[in-house]
């Protein structure tokens, strides 16, 4: 537990720079497109990890040369889980699949609507969680987690606010395109960390195996799209995907480390604490409206998924 935290709370600042970064700096590309692209940057930066933590003989990968060929390295390691267990190969499959739809979600979200007041309502995530779990793996709600879910879907309405009607909020939430997308892109997140927790602490896949396979499996789902509305990228673009790939290596082996040292209700709303980065950035850097409405339903929205996790 006292490993876990430190590695929860450091995805969190890294996923909160990330969700500013992509705003400010990747405006214009299609939400497949960049994903792709930053995808591989991302494993790229990583897989020399994997490569070097990994023992591929126990694997079955005989005399594989990682240093020549990193990317077949990659695919005979998943040709090697999926001979072990098939079950792995479901997992992340599905795991991949919905972290794909949530991040496209929430990069749509993010085009059309302010990242503070995108992000509070995204990262509602354990919201979604349990009653997952509950309906999936037998969890039981305690009085605390149903008002936990309750403070987080205040945060929803209090990310709505204006000034005017006490109803306005609601009506807003419900016609507004940003915000259906983040409450999906929401839930999608809520699968995906399932699927971690599972991945993980069940089938224990190796930490540093587990974050290539998700990026590449996510990369492998939007690679269609991605084709069909190939993103151009500029000299002065380039940079800018080698960063932000690093910025997603990070945040993943943090997030991994930690879904593999806490329970998985303890570890989502930490890291999900995110949204405070990511709002306060949004308001001070980019000066958006309604800059303390939003910080006080990203503080809800932490309040709330903390008494969850209780």
């Amino acid at each position: 537990m006292d490993l876990g935290l430190p590695f929860a709370i450091g995805a969190a600042v890294v996923w909160g720079v990330y969700i500013f970064v992509l705003k400010r700096s990747f405006s214009g590309y299609s939400p497949a497109g960049l994903t792709v692209l930053i995808n591989a940057a991302a494993i790229a930066w990583f897989l020399p990890v994997t490569v070097a933590t990994t023992d591929l003989g126990e694997l079955g990968l005989g005399g594989s040369d990682p240093a020549a060929d990193p990317a077949g390295t990659l695919v005979a390691l998943a040709r090697s889980i999926a001979a072990v267990d098939p079950a792995i190969v479901a997992v992340v499959a599905g795991t991949s699949a919905a972290t794909a739809a949530a991040f496209v979600l929430f990069l749509r979200a993010i085009a059309e609507g302010d990242v503070s007041y995108v992000t509070p309502i995204n990262k509602v995530v354990p919201m979604f969680v349990l009653p997952l779990e509950v309906l999936l793996l037998g969890q039981v709600l305690t009085p605390v987690q149903v008002a936990g879910v309750v403070v987080a879907t205040a945060a929803v309405y209090v990310a709505n606010y204006e000034p005017g009607s006490l109803l306005a909020p609601i009506v807003s939430a419900v016609r507004s395109r940003p915000a259906q997308l983040a409450l999906l892109s929401a839930a999608c997140y809520a699968l995906s960390d399932l699927g971690k927790r599972v991945a993980l602490q069940e089938l224990a896949i190796p930490g540093t195996l587990w974050v290539p396979l998700l990026l590449g499996g996510v990369a492998l789902v939007l690679l269609p799209a991605a084709i069909r509305n190939p993103p151009a990228v500029t000299r002065r673009d380039a940079p800018k995907f080698v960063a932000a790939g690093a910025l997603v290596a990070l945040g993943e082996h943090l997030t991994t480390v930690a879904f593999a040292a806490l329970p998985a209700s303890i570890a989502s709303p930490v890291i999900n604490t995110q949204a405070i980065v990511a709002v306060v950035l949004g308001g001070v850097i980019l000066g958006e409206r309604y800059f303390r409405i939003r910080l006080v339903a990203a503080l809800l929205a932490v309040i709330g998924v903390t008494m969850i996790a209780l």
